[in-house]
């Protein structure tokens, strides 16, 4: 079996908020006076749970260092991992609001990002996500960044999938218009609809989870038919009680309905997994050959917003790696 942390790989799902390093953490935590509640694996009763934990977290990042230095560390951690491109998802909007400096966060994180990436030979792009109970106005303002951020590939929706996207139609337009990416959070905690609206009132080029598309047929064949790409994250389903184990993911049962999967980590701060973890999981819980591995790292390059050059020579190195050479 060949080394998993030497395959090259793309990471597309990842919270920037959620990769922070546990004596950063409590570094940032002691400074600020918060009280952040410890989160391991499995201590979560839910969505819920999980979201005012992260509240938390967020509420330790308050100046432009704080934010700086998340982003540098993402780069050496993901890099140490065989990462060799991320897009890495950001807030953005949420925490200019909060700290009443729109534009300072996102400008810190891009900082941190280009000093890592210099530092440690990763190429690193944002999402900035929105949830979707908050406000259009919201939203409108993470577009605004991200057509003013090269950098800024996507924009999208997370949190409480049970929040229709209609209200946010007009933004979905302007972002397609303006050549921004579309990235959304749907089939994770609600079922299959949540995938066919962001595919259709989303205009998605990719579904973060998605693995409850499973639940309609008709879903799964929207998505094989418009080759729209999940971002699956096992470690992260299972931590959050979404799925009961490893052994028992939907993920084979996603590639063998045509549909294009990705493999990601979601959360790694608080499963405790790598991304080169995840496709280790793979082999060990479900069987999961070298070629097969080599193909879900190269669906991630394939369905991110990276430029050709970096995805020829990634699709390059994977098939290197999956030759055994």
């Amino acid at each position: 079996m060949r080394d998993l942390v030497a395959l090259p790989k793309a990471h597309l799902h990842v919270h920037l908020e959620s990769t922070v390093r546990a004596d950063t953490l409590a570094e940032l935590a002691s400074h600020h006076g918060v009280d952040v509640p410890a989160a391991q694996a499995g201590t979560f009763g839910g969505f819920a749970q999980f979201a005012a934990h992260n509240g938390a977290v967020r509420d330790c990042l308050r100046r432009a260092e704080d934010f700086h230095r998340i982003a540098y560390e993402f780069c050496a951690e993901e890099a140490a991992q065989g990462t060799r491109y991320a897009e890495v998802t950001f807030t953005a909007a949420a925490h200019g609001e909060r700290l009443g400096d729109p534009d300072m966060p996102l400008e810190a994180v891009l900082s941190g990002l280009a000093a890592g990436q210099a530092a440690h030979g990763i190429e690193c792009r944002v999402i900035v996500d929105h949830p979707r109970k908050r406000s259009v106005a919201r939203f409108e303002e993470s577009l605004r960044l991200a057509a003013a951020h090269p950098r800024v590939v996507a924009i999208g929706t997370a949190g409480e999938e049970n929040h229709p996207l209609t209200p946010f139609t007009a933004v979905f337009h302007a972002a397609r218009d303006a050549g921004v990416g579309l990235v959304h959070h749907a089939g994770e905690c609600c079922g299959a609809p949540s995938v066919a609206e962001a595919v259709t009132t989303g205009l998605a080029d990719r579904i973060g989870h998605g693995f409850r598309a499973l639940e309609d047929p008709e879903v799964v064949a929207l998505l094989r038919d418009r080759a729209t790409p999940l971002e699956v994250c096992p470690s992260s389903n299972v931590a959050l009680g979404l799925v009961e184990s490893l052994s028992s993911h939907p993920l084979p049962l996603l590639i063998d309905a045509g549909l294009t999967v990705t493999l990601n980590t979601d959360i790694p701060a608080t499963t405790g997994t790598t991304l080169t973890d995840e496709y280790r999981l793979l082999r060990e819980h479900l069987g999961f050959d070298d070629d097969t591995l080599a193909c879900l790292a190269a669906n991630a390059v394939d369905a991110s917003f990276a430029p050709e050059d970096t995805k020829t020579a990634l699709r390059q190195d994977i098939a290197t790696w999956r030759a055994g050479s």
